[in-house]
């Protein structure tokens, strides 16, 4: 069997996200012996959206593609951006004309993937229904590989586990983001598909889903718009390691993981932003 290991980076949110990674991912990638990289990026600006500059610093920490999701379109500069860099996805479920792709085809050591984005609708924007298009999306990429990779930024569980079943069997991974809260329910189905309903965060743990606790204590106390800034303290790397059949595309075992990255240890920095 022709195995690949997948490292999935889970919600990079603001600089300490972007530090983590910056020196973290291409040490997880030997740990783990992994082929390729995926990182959701779309709170990487300040816990809102990415600009072009920061997704080119994010692919020289050795990621191979970046996923997003509701908040791709916060920093308008990205829109000219991700016309161009097509390994920067957004959903594909935002109606036909939205700039950018919602999926790519990449190829690695004689190995093609597939890596859709996709965006839930509970609680979400009303988008197209993302079950239907991944139908029709996975039925495409099928014709160059079995090897494909969904991201499906939703914020329900039920939603999440919905699509894992839907496309049981089809996809290699159904891996859930947005909430940036781990969940301990990853499994491979009898079907050979890996699921977690969500990967995590990347980010500063002490915080209220990476953004600092006060601000975001106030706004539920008063209802008020009060801005939110992203933490700094207790940065953890976290996601998901997926193993599979490179020839199938069926799962063989995910793993989840959660690493400290100490800030204060370091002399330097990658990261050298303020947002």
């Amino acid at each position: 069997m022709a195995e690949t290991k997948i490292l999935f980076v889970a919600d990079l949110c603001g600089r300490a996200g972007r530090q983590a990674a910056s020196y973290m991912i291409k040490t997880l990638k030997e740990r783990f012996s992994a082929d390729y990289v995926i990182c959701n990026v779309e709170n990487a600006a300040g816990g809102f959206g990415i600009t072009p500059e920061m997704s080119k610093k994010v692919f020289s920490y050795g990621v191979d593609i970046q996923t997003s999701g509701n908040h791709i379109w916060d920093r308008q500069d990205i829109i000219k951006y991700i016309n161009v860099e097509p390994r920067l996805l957004r959903p594909a479920n935002f109606p036909d004309g939205t700039p950018g792709n919602g999926y790519y085809i990449d190829s690695f050591d004689n190995t093609k993937i597939g890596v859709i984005n996709l965006m839930g609708r509970i609680y979400m924007k009303d988008l197209d229904c993302p079950f239907r298009l991944a139908e029709k999306i996975v039925e495409k990429i099928k014709h160059e590989t079995n090897l494909i990779f969904i991201d499906f930024h939703a914020e329900a569980t039920s939603e999440k586990q919905a699509l894992c079943y839907h496309l049981d069997g089809l996809v290699t991974a159904v891996i859930g983001t947005h909430t940036h809260v781990q969940t301990a329910d990853e499994k491979i189905s009898k079907r050979g598909t890996a699921y977690i309903t969500d990967a995590g965060m990347t980010g500063a743990y002490d915080s209220i889903i990476g953004m600092q606790t006060k601000p975001s204590v106030e706004r539920f106390l008063s209802g008020m718009p009060i801005r939110f800034s992203p933490a700094s303290e207790d940065v953890k790397i976290s996601g998901v390691v997926v193993t599979a059949d490179s020839n199938t595309g069926e799962a063989t075992d995910i793993e989840r993981y959660k690493f400290d990255f100490d800030i204060n240890s370091l002399t330097g920095s990658n990261e050298n932003s303020e947002e």
